[in-house]
């Protein structure tokens, strides 16, 4: 079945196709259901509220806005243009503790065509942040999980609505807040820690992505799909989150399609299972058979289209689509296997910053025309579209959870909060194949002296190899990885390596893969017990070059830069290495050593430059 369209009369609504759906996604969202949404972006009213008066004075239940302001948008560009200032003015002291903002419009009842009582509207913000509290005509909204304010400015929450406190109009009303609060996850944002400067970036934050309304059923799947290939035996474990309010028996049924052919009708798989379902939400793994599959590599992205329906004792369904590969990543002595294949990692780090979706895909593309097969997404969480875009062109991801800035009880608290806000909406993409916990100990600047913090990046590590196998991960990226007698708490050795001089980078080199742990990187390699390395876990060169920024020194010179990447690279697999992460792809703010135009996306180097698997023929096939 499929829901009817709803009527929003003088607003403009549509229906999605399959077709439509599987070109492209106009919202920022991996899983898609053939439901009606309608978007409400646009014009919003705007209103700072500097000493934090709006929730005493109940700017809820109605406040005189003075400005506007285009939503997706970040908070420091509506601050800069309330006050007529450019964003970069507006940095320079607008704001140094915390930022209270509020957004308001209104939007007609929609109407529906019928009602049969199996679905509700729903509304869904692709990020906003950090802390975010929605009020629709004066009532504070709870989120899907229970929670009146969401935490978080990377990944998707929503709002199930009431259809008894709609209106004729509607106003919904949505308060901001953030800080420079050193304890919650900012990437590379500056805080009270690090100022802006170098490489630390002016904040962004705020309404972000797209928010947008919807038709959901009353008894669903939430819009996340987990994805774990068993590819030996061409079989796929999927794990599904129900949303209920009618406990009952249901059945899930799952088709899976070829990607390409999206419109086929005949499933190359099809399974069921009876599930009896209390009301609330819940998880459930299910395998299934997907004879003869093809496997999912950078050379051959091959994607299948999963199908999946829970039907209630009535018969009536709820579907949601997404897709899949099958691949297998590991770790095993010195090499990297992809598909039980040694793979070499040529990457490159990437930092979106405030990239739009467009330029975004434009630096993708232009990553892989580089030769990369890897991309380093760096401490940023970005729109999910991204990620599946490196599903369907054949790059492999690495990404990362955003950092505190401080190591402390409540920092890890927030840490493990954002790690889960983004592995239940990056578990499906075949292309994420690697997670850092941390970045060169941001956040857990005392993991060489404070056992509570090496505690928690083990157990949290463990946790990862248990929960999600489906990944490689890594404990703190960079230098003062985790020993526990003598066992390395990470899939991989890396080391950032930093050094403009041919000579001095081969005598660095030559000290790495000799399990050489000090005087290599800017801090030991390994802290806690002892560790003696012999070539157990694979060595990566997770950042180096940086050709260009003055505090890495090279050349400026294009040329000269290709010329010196070259080189660098050749010497690397002319060692026992397993993958290398070139710094990095755009320039952005003070850190200029892009080789990518950032608006264009045109290369400043020659097109291959990365891509050193020619040399020895290191490619998977599937």
């Amino acid at each position: 079945m499929s829901t009817k369209p709803f009527n929003l009369s003088t607003t403009e609504s549509f229906q999605e196709s399959a077709a439509a759906k599987s070109a492209q996604n106009p919202l920022p969202r991996a899983i898609i259901r053939p439901n009606t949404y309608f978007l409400l972006d646009g014009e919003w009213n705007f209103a700072v509220d500097p000493n934090d008066r709006g929730l005493q004075d109940g700017w809820y239940l109605g406040h005189k806005y003075e400005h506007k302001a285009n939503w997706p948008g970040s908070v420091e560009e509506h601050m800069a243009a309330a006050k007529n200032q450019q964003l970069d003015q507006l940095q320079k002291p607008a704001w140094q503790d915390k930022v209270v903002v509020w957004y308001e419009r209104e939007f007609k009842r929609p109407e529906r065509e019928e009602n049969t009582g199996t679905s509700m509207f729903q509304i869904t913000f692709g990020a906003c942040g950090y802390e975010t509290r929605v009020w629709l005509n004066g009532r504070l909204l709870k989120t899907v999980d229970g929670d009146e304010v969401h935490y978080g400015e990377y990944t998707s929450f929503s709002y199930e609505l009431n259809e008894e406190h709609l209106l004729p109009v509607n106003w919904l009303t949505v308060r901001i807040a953030d800080t420079m609060d050193a304890e919650i996850p900012r990437g590379k944002q500056e805080s009270h820690v690090y100022k802006r400067g170098g490489i630390w970036y002016q904040t962004y934050t705020g309404a972000v992505r797209s928010v947008w309304l919807e038709t959901v059923e009353r008894n669903r799947l939430r819009s996340r799909i987990g994805v774990q290939s068993i590819i030996e035996d061409s079989m796929v474990r999927f794990n599904f989150t129900s949303r209920i309010h009618d406990p009952g028996m249901y059945t899930l049924r799952l088709n899976v399609y070829e990607r390409e052919g999206a419109t086929s009708t005949i499933p190359l798989a099809t399974a069921e299972y009876p599930l009896r379902l209390e009301a609330g939400q819940k998880q459930q793994y299910v395998v299934m058979e997907v004879p003869g599959a093809q496997l999912w590599c950078p050379e051959n992205p091959h994607l299948y289209r999963i199908v999946a329906q829970l039907i209630d004792a009535n018969g009536y369904s709820a579907e949601i689509e997404g897709h899949f590969g099958m691949r297998k990543i590991e770790s095993r002595g010195r090499h990297i296997y992809l598909n039980n294949q040694e793979i070499y990692i040529d990457g490159i780090l990437y930092q979106p910053g405030t990239a739009t979706y467009d330029e975004m895909r434009r630096h993708m593309y232009a990553m892989k025309k580089l030769g990369c097969n890897l991309v380093r997404v760096h401490i940023a969480g970005v729109d999910p579209r991204i990620y599946n875009l490196a599903d369907e062109i054949g790059l492999l991801l690495w990404v990362e959870v955003p950092s505190p800035h401080s190591s402390t009880q409540r920092s890890r608290e927030n840490h493990w909060a954002e790690l889960q806000r983004m592995l239940a909406l990056i578990e499906t993409n075949p292309s994420v194949i690697i997670w850092s916990l941390y970045n060169e100990d941001w956040g857990a600047q005392d993991i060489a002296t404070n056992p509570a913090t090496r505690q928690y990046i083990m157990d949290t590590f463990h946790y990862m190899k248990i929960r999600y196998p489906q990944f490689l991960v890594v404990d703190n990226d960079g230098w003062q990885h985790i020993s526990f007698e003598g066992k390395l708490k990470s899939d991989l050795l890396t080391a950032h390596l930093y050094t403009p001089e041919l000579e001095r980078w081969k005598e660095v080199l030559d000290q790495l893969c000799a399990g050489q742990m000090e005087g290599v990187a800017a801090f030991p390699l390994v802290v806690g017990d002892q560790y003696f390395y012999r070539g157990q876990a694979p060595l990566i060169v997770s950042e180096w070059g940086g050709f260009g920024f003055s505090d890495y020194g090279g050349p400026n010179d294009l040329n000269e830069r290709a010329e010196r990447i070259a080189q660098f690279k050749k010497e690397m697999r002319k060692r026992p290495i397993a993958g290398d992460v070139y710094t990095q792809a755009t320039n952005i703010e003070d850190e200029r050593n892009g080789i990518i135009d950032p608006h264009t996306g045109e290369l400043d180097v020659p097109a291959g430059i990365l891509d050193s698997r020619n040399t020895d023929g290191n490619k998977c096939t599937g």
